[in-house]
């Protein structure tokens, strides 16, 4: 079962390709906002690397969000081109799914974090399970101190990642049962996505090119200026 899985839901794209849920070739770029020029030349190189082309992959695996809106756009719409192309099945996983998972052997609560500009994060959380983490709340935005504070009522030893947390680490830094993950744990892994997906197809458990859609949390800021001016 040979995989290409690749997240633009961040300023960082990254990309994979696997067999059996292990990574043959990954690329993880700088973080930028060229997702549009990146992704493409990318997948060719991730390609190059691991010797293939795209003619034997089975499925597509895409981080769907939330997160900035002109990437999720470029990964989704790339997913859906590519599986139209060469007609295998999409895989849609939400990228904060992606930045919980290398995390799952710890036994504190997870909280992935996305940052979700206009001084507000994504963000969930999650319990380990045997074999991955299970989702113990809705995908949700707000600003870092109504998270603070609702970690902070909880009460659980927590461990809290992704780009969103380390923007705003000072609101973080006052909780004494609250660990920052660190800049390793920043971003979603198109790897993460692999080890995700692979299983899920081999459960069948994907869906036609058009039927992905991202997951959007709130509007887009564009959309937000238009309601403000009453347009």
């Amino acid at each position: 079962m040979q995989l290409l899985c690749f997240d633009t839901a961040t300023p960082r794209v990254s990309v994979a390709f696997g067999r059996n849920g292990a990574a043959i070739a990954e690329l993880d770029l700088p973080p930028g906002r060229r997702h549009a020029e990146e992704l493409v030349p990318a997948i060719e190189e991730v390609c190059d690397r691991a010797g293939v082309s795209l003619d034997v992959i089975a499925a597509i695996g895409v981080g769907t969000g939330p997160g900035l809106f002109t990437g999720l756009r470029v990964g989704v719409t790339t997913a859906k081109v590519l599986a139209q192309a060469l007609r295998i099945p999409v895989v849609g996983v939400p990228s904060l799914d992606l930045v919980a998972y290398p995390l799952r052997h710890t036994t504190r609560l997870v909280v992935p974090t996305i940052d979700a500009r206009r001084g507000e994060v994504f963000y969930a959380m999650y319990r380990g399970v045997p074999g991955g983490l299970q989702r113990v709340s809705e995908y949700e935005v707000a600003t870092p101190e109504e998270l603070a504070s609702e970690l902070s009522a909880r009460g659980d030893e927590a461990l809290i990642a992704g780009d969103g947390a380390l923007l705003h680490q000072a609101e973080f830094d006052e909780l004494e049962h609250v660990e920052l993950a660190g800049p390793t744990a920043a971003w979603p892994r198109a790897a993460a996505l692999l080890e995700l997906a692979t299983p899920r197809v081999e459960r069948e458990e994907f869906c036609a090119p058009w039927e992905l859609d991202p997951l959007y949390l709130r509007a887009s800021d564009a959309e937000i200026e238009w309601d403000r001016r009453g347009l």
